[in-house]
């Protein structure tokens, strides 16, 4: 892979056999609900940091347009009325999201896009209420159990992600047929841990289930994490851990891209 630049604008050249495939930098969709806090912060990281096309999407669109993935942002979409995620599943463009996802489209919930995953049911279980009904925010350590799926590929194996979290309802709880079905799926990909990489307790702000911080769908293209990537990609903030998990997104999009042309 070669990456060059013309025009103001990345490109990435690929050699499939004897042939060269260009793809221009990839297009994010950023969902953008009433209260939505973080829709900001990810357009900036995935066009500033990254370097690709990121724009936001308000949630009465009925299309997710030419994006290659999506990018449910953290906040409190309708202010969490009834419950967390509850309301934003019915806007117009969830049924757009439904659609993507299921063609193989990749979706990446966060915080409170974690929740609206769950309540639509392209995540299995569901984020309540903290155990110790406080609102927690503060920076935690991530496990990430595997490597192998669109949003975990880059993170190198044994690296511990220090990344913030900002919940009231981030307790991830599910029955135990389902918890039992995520880890026969390898489906678990971030656990809570502490600065030692032990799933203690202590370590868990929520009282997760499991310590289980994020998860993923069956078929590895839909997952969603309740800490907060896109407020620990630059150093001046710091923590750079979070990028990570943007570059598996790339990096997953781009084999996507070469595969096509072969």
């Amino acid at each position: 892979m070669r990456l060059s630049e013309a025009s103001g604008h990345l490109r990435f050249s690929f050699y499939v056999s004897r042939f060269t495939f260009h793809v221009s930098e990839m297009n994010f969709a950023v969902l953008q609900f009433p209260a939505s806090n973080c829709d900001q912060d990810a357009v900036h990281v995935l066009r500033n940091v990254l370097g690709h096309s990121a724009r936001l999407l308000w949630h009465k669109e009925h299309s997710l347009g030419d994006a290659d993935a999506v990018v449910i942002p953290g906040g409190f979409s309708y202010g969490d009325y009834l419950r967390t995620g509850a309301i934003a599943r019915f806007s117009p463009v969830l049924d757009a999201v439904q659609g993507f996802a299921a063609n193989g489209g990749l979706v990446l919930g966060i915080c409170n896009g974690f929740q609206i995953l769950c309540e639509a049911g392209l995540l299995p279980g569901a984020l309540i209420r903290n155990r110790s009904l406080q609102f927690r925010c503060e920076h935690i350590f991530l496990n990430t159990i595997t490597t192998e799926s669109p949003f975990t590929n880059q993170i190198p194996p044994g690296k511990l992600l220090r990344l913030p979290i900002a919940h009231g309802e981030g307790c991830y709880f599910a029955d135990d047929e389902t918890l039992t079905k995520l880890k026969a799926g390898n489906q678990i990909l971030w656990r809570y841990v502490n600065a030692q990489g032990e799933p203690t307790e202590s370590a868990n702000p929520n009282g997760s289930l499991d310590n289980i911080a994020g998860i993923c769908n069956e078929t590895r293209n839909v997952a969603g994490l309740m800490p907060h990537p896109e407020r620990a990609s630059e150093a001046i903030l710091g923590s750079v851990d979070g990028r990570l998990i943007f570059e598996s997104l790339v990096a997953a999009l781009e084999r996507r891209a070469v595969a096509k042309a072969a």
